[in-house]
Protein backbone atom coordinates (compact mmCIF):
# COMPACT_ATOMS: atom_id res chain seq x y z
CA UNK A 1 0.00 0.00 0.00
CA UNK A 2 1.04 3.59 -0.59
CA UNK A 3 0.75 5.36 2.76
CA UNK A 4 0.28 9.11 3.07
CA UNK A 5 2.37 10.74 5.82
CA UNK A 6 3.03 14.34 6.87
CA UNK A 7 5.76 16.08 8.82
CA UNK A 8 4.20 19.06 10.61
CA UNK A 9 6.31 21.88 12.04
CA UNK A 10 9.79 23.27 11.51
CA UNK A 11 11.88 23.16 8.36
CA UNK A 12 15.31 24.76 8.41
CA UNK A 13 18.97 24.60 7.54
CA UNK A 14 21.31 22.83 9.95
CA UNK A 15 24.57 24.79 9.79
CA UNK A 16 26.98 21.90 10.35
CA UNK A 17 30.78 22.10 10.51
CA UNK A 18 30.90 20.33 7.13
CA UNK A 19 28.36 22.66 5.52
CA UNK A 20 24.65 23.45 5.30
CA UNK A 21 22.17 20.56 5.42
CA UNK A 22 18.40 20.51 5.14
CA UNK A 23 16.89 19.85 8.56
CA UNK A 24 14.04 20.16 11.01
CA UNK A 25 12.59 16.99 12.53
CA UNK A 26 9.28 17.05 10.58
CA UNK A 27 11.09 17.65 7.28
CA UNK A 28 13.61 14.90 8.03
CA UNK A 29 10.74 12.56 8.92
CA UNK A 30 8.99 13.28 5.61
CA UNK A 31 12.18 12.74 3.64
CA UNK A 32 12.92 9.38 5.26
CA UNK A 33 9.31 8.22 5.01
CA UNK A 34 9.41 8.90 1.28
CA UNK A 35 12.70 7.03 0.99
CA UNK A 36 10.97 4.09 2.68
CA UNK A 37 8.06 4.12 0.24
CA UNK A 38 5.48 6.60 1.53
CA UNK A 39 3.82 9.51 -0.21
CA UNK A 40 4.98 12.26 2.10
CA UNK A 41 4.96 16.02 2.45
CA UNK A 42 5.89 18.77 4.87
CA UNK A 43 3.62 21.47 6.30
CA UNK A 44 5.89 24.34 7.32
CA UNK A 45 6.95 27.90 6.48
CA UNK A 46 10.11 29.46 5.03
CA UNK A 47 11.23 33.02 4.50
CA UNK A 48 11.04 34.95 1.26
CA UNK A 49 14.81 34.80 0.95
CA UNK A 50 17.57 32.84 -0.75
CA UNK A 51 17.62 30.14 1.95
CA UNK A 52 13.86 29.67 1.63
CA UNK A 53 14.06 29.41 -2.15
CA UNK A 54 16.82 26.83 -1.77
CA UNK A 55 14.65 24.75 0.59
CA UNK A 56 11.82 24.72 -1.95
CA UNK A 57 14.24 23.65 -4.68
CA UNK A 58 15.72 20.96 -2.45
CA UNK A 59 12.31 19.53 -1.55
CA UNK A 60 11.32 19.39 -5.21
CA UNK A 61 14.58 17.62 -6.04
CA UNK A 62 13.82 15.07 -3.30
CA UNK A 63 10.34 14.47 -4.70
CA UNK A 64 8.55 16.13 -1.78
CA UNK A 65 5.58 18.38 -2.66
CA UNK A 66 5.95 22.06 -1.73
CA UNK A 67 2.29 23.12 -1.95
CA UNK A 68 1.99 23.25 1.86
CA UNK A 69 5.24 25.16 2.40
CA UNK A 70 4.22 28.72 3.20
CA UNK A 71 6.44 31.71 2.36
CA UNK A 72 6.71 34.47 4.94
CA UNK A 73 7.27 37.97 3.55
CA UNK A 74 9.31 39.27 6.49
CA UNK A 75 10.62 36.54 8.83
CA UNK A 76 13.80 34.72 7.74
CA UNK A 77 14.10 31.04 6.92
CA UNK A 78 14.97 29.04 10.03
CA UNK A 79 18.57 28.09 10.75
CA UNK A 80 20.29 26.11 13.48
CA UNK A 81 23.97 26.32 14.31
CA UNK A 82 25.21 22.78 15.01
CA UNK A 83 28.47 21.73 16.62
CA UNK A 84 29.47 18.10 17.12
CA UNK A 85 30.98 16.53 20.22
CA UNK A 86 33.72 13.91 19.95
CA UNK A 87 31.11 11.10 19.95
CA UNK A 88 29.18 12.67 17.05
CA UNK A 89 26.37 13.96 19.27
CA UNK A 90 25.08 17.34 18.06
CA UNK A 91 24.80 20.56 20.06
CA UNK A 92 22.16 22.97 18.72
CA UNK A 93 21.76 26.75 18.80
CA UNK A 94 18.27 27.27 17.40
CA UNK A 95 17.64 30.78 16.14
CA UNK A 96 14.39 32.48 17.10
CA UNK A 97 11.70 34.60 15.38
CA UNK A 98 11.95 32.73 12.09
CA UNK A 99 9.41 31.82 9.44
CA UNK A 100 8.24 28.51 10.93
CA UNK A 101 7.34 30.33 14.15
CA UNK A 102 4.61 31.99 12.05
CA UNK A 103 3.01 28.88 10.60
CA UNK A 104 -0.53 29.85 9.57
CA UNK A 105 -3.75 27.89 9.19
CA UNK A 106 -4.25 27.92 5.43
CA UNK A 107 -7.46 26.62 3.79
CA UNK A 108 -5.71 23.59 2.23
CA UNK A 109 -3.72 22.36 5.24
CA UNK A 110 -6.60 20.76 7.21
CA UNK A 111 -7.65 18.80 4.13
CA UNK A 112 -4.09 17.53 3.69
CA UNK A 113 -3.96 16.44 7.34
CA UNK A 114 -7.36 14.71 7.06
CA UNK A 115 -5.96 12.51 4.27
CA UNK A 116 -2.86 11.46 6.20
CA UNK A 117 -2.30 7.98 7.58
CA UNK A 118 0.38 9.33 9.95
CA UNK A 119 1.41 12.79 11.12
CA UNK A 120 4.63 13.51 13.01
CA UNK A 121 4.96 16.67 15.09
CA UNK A 122 7.05 17.92 17.99
CA UNK A 123 7.27 20.51 20.73
CA UNK A 124 9.86 22.79 19.12
CA UNK A 125 7.53 24.32 16.53
CA UNK A 126 5.06 25.03 19.35
CA UNK A 127 7.47 27.33 21.17
CA UNK A 128 5.34 30.40 20.30
CA UNK A 129 2.21 31.60 18.56
CA UNK A 130 0.84 31.52 15.95
CA UNK A 131 2.58 28.24 15.08
CA UNK A 132 1.47 26.59 18.32
CA UNK A 133 -2.22 27.21 17.66
CA UNK A 134 -1.91 26.22 14.02
CA UNK A 135 -0.32 22.87 14.84
CA UNK A 136 -2.98 22.04 17.42
CA UNK A 137 -5.79 22.99 15.03
CA UNK A 138 -4.31 20.84 12.28
CA UNK A 139 -3.87 17.82 14.55
CA UNK A 140 -7.55 18.13 15.46
CA UNK A 141 -8.30 17.69 11.75
CA UNK A 142 -6.58 14.28 11.59
CA UNK A 143 -8.90 11.35 11.05
CA UNK A 144 -9.49 9.16 14.13
CA UNK A 145 -7.54 6.17 12.79
CA UNK A 146 -4.40 8.11 11.87
CA UNK A 147 -1.17 7.72 13.79
CA UNK A 148 -0.36 11.03 15.51
CA UNK A 149 3.30 10.76 16.48
CA UNK A 150 4.73 13.17 19.05
CA UNK A 151 8.50 13.27 18.56
CA UNK A 152 9.42 15.35 21.57
CA UNK A 153 12.72 16.94 20.52
CA UNK A 154 13.14 18.91 23.75
CA UNK A 155 15.57 21.63 22.67
CA UNK A 156 17.14 24.39 24.76
CA UNK A 157 14.36 26.09 26.77
CA UNK A 158 11.71 25.78 24.03
CA UNK A 159 9.26 23.61 25.96
CA UNK A 160 7.10 23.62 29.08
CA UNK A 161 4.98 21.20 31.04
CA UNK A 162 1.84 22.69 29.47
CA UNK A 163 3.16 22.26 25.91
CA UNK A 164 4.22 18.68 26.64
CA UNK A 165 0.96 17.66 28.31
CA UNK A 166 -1.18 19.23 25.59
CA UNK A 167 0.92 17.54 22.91
CA UNK A 168 0.65 14.15 24.61
CA UNK A 169 -3.14 14.47 24.63
CA UNK A 170 -3.13 15.24 20.90
CA UNK A 171 -0.90 12.22 20.15
CA UNK A 172 -1.43 8.48 20.22
CA UNK A 173 2.32 7.72 19.97
CA UNK A 174 5.20 9.40 21.74
CA UNK A 175 8.88 9.00 20.95
CA UNK A 176 11.55 10.31 23.30
CA UNK A 177 15.21 9.59 23.93
CA UNK A 178 17.06 8.58 27.07
CA UNK A 179 17.86 12.18 28.00
CA UNK A 180 14.24 13.30 27.53
CA UNK A 181 12.53 10.58 29.58
CA UNK A 182 14.00 11.87 32.87
CA UNK A 183 12.66 15.34 32.00
CA UNK A 184 9.22 13.84 31.39
CA UNK A 185 9.45 11.89 34.63
CA UNK A 186 10.21 15.03 36.62
CA UNK A 187 7.56 17.19 34.94
CA UNK A 188 4.81 14.57 34.98
CA UNK A 189 5.58 12.78 38.23
CA UNK A 190 6.49 9.43 36.68
CA UNK A 191 7.96 7.00 39.21
CA UNK A 192 10.05 3.83 39.26
CA UNK A 193 12.46 2.42 36.73
CA UNK A 194 12.42 3.08 32.99
CA UNK A 195 9.76 0.51 32.16
CA UNK A 196 7.51 1.63 34.99
CA UNK A 197 7.78 5.23 33.82
CA UNK A 198 6.90 4.22 30.26
CA UNK A 199 3.88 2.24 31.46
CA UNK A 200 2.68 5.20 33.52
CA UNK A 201 3.14 7.57 30.58
CA UNK A 202 1.16 5.26 28.30
CA UNK A 203 -1.65 4.83 30.81
CA UNK A 204 -1.87 8.50 31.85
CA UNK A 205 -2.28 9.80 28.29
CA UNK A 206 -3.95 6.83 26.61
CA UNK A 207 -1.04 6.29 24.23
CA UNK A 208 -1.08 3.36 21.82
CA UNK A 209 2.71 3.17 21.70
CA UNK A 210 5.65 4.64 23.61
CA UNK A 211 9.11 4.59 22.06
CA UNK A 212 12.36 5.20 23.91
CA UNK A 213 15.54 5.56 21.85
CA UNK A 214 18.83 4.99 23.66
CA UNK A 215 21.55 5.85 21.15
CA UNK A 216 24.11 3.06 20.89
CA UNK A 217 21.99 1.00 23.32
CA UNK A 218 19.17 0.63 20.82
CA UNK A 219 15.50 1.24 21.51
CA UNK A 220 12.56 0.10 23.58
CA UNK A 221 8.94 -0.02 22.35
CA UNK A 222 5.85 -0.51 24.51
CA UNK A 223 2.38 -1.06 23.08
CA UNK A 224 -0.69 -2.74 24.54
CA UNK A 225 1.24 -4.35 27.38
CA UNK A 226 3.88 -5.77 25.03
CA UNK A 227 7.58 -4.83 24.94
CA UNK A 228 10.16 -4.92 22.16
CA UNK A 229 13.77 -4.27 23.16
CA UNK A 230 16.33 -3.98 20.36
CA UNK A 231 19.96 -3.57 21.51
CA UNK A 232 21.15 -2.18 18.13
CA UNK A 233 24.52 -2.95 16.55
CA UNK A 234 27.87 -1.11 16.43
CA UNK A 235 28.29 1.56 13.75
CA UNK A 236 30.99 4.07 12.89
CA UNK A 237 29.25 7.38 13.64
CA UNK A 238 29.79 10.39 11.38
CA UNK A 239 27.08 12.37 13.16
CA UNK A 240 23.71 11.57 14.72
CA UNK A 241 21.77 14.52 13.24
CA UNK A 242 18.49 13.20 11.85
CA UNK A 243 18.94 9.63 13.06
CA UNK A 244 16.00 9.90 15.44
CA UNK A 245 13.81 11.29 12.65
CA UNK A 246 14.76 8.38 10.41
CA UNK A 247 13.84 6.03 13.26
CA UNK A 248 10.44 7.76 13.56
CA UNK A 249 9.80 7.38 9.84
CA UNK A 250 10.65 3.67 9.89
CA UNK A 251 8.50 3.24 13.01
CA UNK A 252 5.54 4.88 11.26
CA UNK A 253 5.96 2.77 8.14
CA UNK A 254 6.17 -0.43 10.15
CA UNK A 255 3.02 0.40 12.11
CA UNK A 256 1.14 1.30 8.94
CA UNK A 257 2.20 -2.00 7.38
CA UNK A 258 1.00 -3.91 10.45
CA UNK A 259 4.39 -5.45 11.21
CA UNK A 260 5.17 -7.11 14.57
CA UNK A 261 6.58 -4.81 17.23
CA UNK A 262 10.00 -6.51 17.32
CA UNK A 263 10.36 -6.30 13.54
CA UNK A 264 9.44 -2.60 13.56
CA UNK A 265 11.99 -1.92 16.27
CA UNK A 266 14.80 -3.79 14.54
CA UNK A 267 14.15 -2.18 11.17
CA UNK A 268 13.90 1.34 12.65
CA UNK A 269 17.27 0.86 14.30
CA UNK A 270 18.76 -0.31 11.02
CA UNK A 271 17.56 2.84 9.26
CA UNK A 272 18.80 5.07 12.09
CA UNK A 273 22.24 3.42 12.04
CA UNK A 274 22.55 4.18 8.34
CA UNK A 275 21.89 7.88 8.99
CA UNK A 276 24.44 7.92 11.82
CA UNK A 277 27.04 6.54 9.44
CA UNK A 278 26.58 9.47 7.02
CA UNK A 279 26.94 13.24 7.37
CA UNK A 280 23.78 15.31 7.73
CA UNK A 281 20.16 14.51 8.50
CA UNK A 282 19.02 13.52 5.00
CA UNK A 283 21.68 11.35 3.33
CA UNK A 284 20.76 9.12 0.37
CA UNK A 285 19.00 6.00 1.60
CA UNK A 286 19.73 2.47 0.35
CA UNK A 287 17.01 -0.04 -0.48
CA UNK A 288 16.48 -1.75 2.85
CA UNK A 289 15.51 -5.38 2.59
CA UNK A 290 12.02 -6.23 3.73
CA UNK A 291 12.01 -8.07 7.05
Amino acid sequence: MNFNVIGLGEILWDLLPAGRQLGGAPANFAYHARALGASSRVISRVGQDALGAEILQRLEALGLPTAEIQVDPSAPTGTVSVTLAADGQPRFAIHEDVAWDRLALTPSAPAAIAQADAVSFGTLAQRCEPSRGTIRALLAAARPGAWRILDLNLRQNFFSRHIIETSLRLANIVKCNDSELPVLAELLGLRGNTRRQIEQLSRQFGLRLVCLTRGAQGSLLYAGGQWADDPSQPVVVKDTVGAGDAFTAALAMGLLAGQPLAVINRRANEVARHVCSREGATPPMPDFQEP
